[in-house]
């Protein structure tokens, strides 16, 4: 970081995130360059939003033609690029709903919980009680005060209290733990189809089943957060599709803009028409100008194969990785995960590991529960894999020996 960024970063920048370690000016790709000149492969891609590689020409093309004919519009009035992209998401949904475009994945699962309520006085009446929503231990849906209050987790909730009320917490992937949680109170469940910051733990496919029947059961809504797993990154374009089901609402963000800050719902039209004019909104959300990007994500992601490459060097990596933990039995507790959402689980806390492959020139994110994730670009490649690999084995191999001594 030169003098001058860390200076204005220490006087000027809230401190909630710390110091950064870098700054990086220029990305092209699965790479990245700081401010000193120095490449480094990109297994972060922006938590996993960088879809189809930084800089990818067909998006930048897209947003500067964009930029240059219309950059915002109040959604008081239509636009045509967000029509086009709530025809093409609810498309890959499956059809038979509607799309909410707003910002971000905390925007999005706000949403979701909006719905939950609105559904839930619609079935109680305006005096009932039905606006319990249950979620997952160790889940994470945001940092707004619903997405918080639904994030079973002391470090998020901590210093916050008092939180939204209604949240009630189940064991993920225990059906009869969510099944007992149910009352008369109960208007929804919402899962994550693979905790992210949680630590990487998918959900098993006959739990998602489990889930869907029970709400059908009951009467509930079944609302996914595929906030981080979505848009391609398990090698399907929803994560959930791998268990052959379908939810009453699906949050998403994160890699659907390639970087644009952009949010989506989906929503079943059994119930997309509990949002009525002026119960929910937003200034920025589905402007030209993101869904020109989004858009442009989405046809690279087609004409460039992405999720058949997500599935075939997804399984490699996992062959690989699986490999690297025979070796080192005592430092890799587990590796898990889906395509391009892999968790590799290690002995300590992951932050010196993570600061030992930075400097070798591989950057990652660590998550919950001594986890560091490959969140690589979708368009990463057999090498790009083959270099990530070669890092971490030298990192775990020099942390494994430091944690004997």
């Amino acid at each position: 970081m030169s003098a001058n960024t860390e200076s204005l970063y220490q006087d000027h920048v809230l401190g909630n995130y710390g110091m950064p370690p870098l700054t990086f000016v220029r990305g092209e790709g699965t790479r990245l360059w700081d401010d000193g000149g120095r490449s480094y492969l990109d297994f972060c891609a922006g938590i996993a939003v960088v879809t189809m590689g930084h800089s990818h020409p067909k998006v930048v093309s897209a947003i500067q033609a964009q930029a240059a004919e219309l950059t915002h519009v109040s959604n008081l009035f239509r636009n045509e690029q967000q029509a086009a992209l709530a025809a093409k998401l609810n498309g890959l949904a499956g059809g038979g709903g509607k799309v909410f475009f707003c910002n971000s994945g905390a925007e999005a699962n706000e949403t979701l919980i909006k719905l939950s309520r609105l559904f839930g006085r619609a079935k109680a009446g305006e005096e009932g009680r039905c606006y319990q929503v249950i979620v997952a231990a160790q889940a994470f849906h945001g940092r707004t005060f619903g997405g918080m209050s639904a994030t079973p987790q002391e470090k998020i909730q901590g210093g916050f209290r008092p939180l939204v009320p209604g949240f009630v917490t189940a064991a993920f992937n225990d059906l009869d733990s969510f099944r007992t949680a149910i009352t008369d109170d109960t208007a929804a469940i919402l899962v994550e189809t693979i905790q992210g910051e949680g630590g990487i733990r998918p959900a098993d496919a006959d739990f998602l089943r489990g889930l869907r029947a029970l709400c059908d059961e009951k009467g509930i809504l079944l609302l996914v957060d595929e906030v981080q797993c979505g848009v391609g990154r398990t090698g399907t374009f929803f994560a959930y599709e791998q268990a052959g089901i379908r939810p009453d609402a699906i949050g998403m963000a994160k890699g659907l803009g390639n970087g644009s800050p952009i949010g989506a719902v989906w929503i079943d039209d059994r119930h997309a028409g509990l949002f009525t004019p002026g119960s929910h909104g937003t200034t920025f959300g589905g402007t030209p100008l993101v869904c020109a990007a989004a858009l442009a994500t989405l046809e690279a992601m087609e004409e460039e194969a992405v999720l058949d490459n997500v599935a075939t060097n997804g399984a490699y990596v996992m062959e690989q990785l699986q490999a690297l933990k025979a070796k080192f039995p005592d430092y890799i507790v587990q590796v898990r995960g889906r395509g391009f959402m892999i968790g590799i689980q290690v002995a300590e806390p992951p932050g010196d590991l993570v600061a030992l492959l930075r400097e070798k020139g591989l950057i990652v994110p660590s998550a919950g529960g001594n986890v560091v994730r490959f969140l690589p670009p979708l368009v990463a490649t057999r090498d790009d894999f083959d270099e990530a690999l070669a890092i971490l084995a030298e990192g775990v191999r020099e942390r494994a020996a430091a944690a004997e001594k």
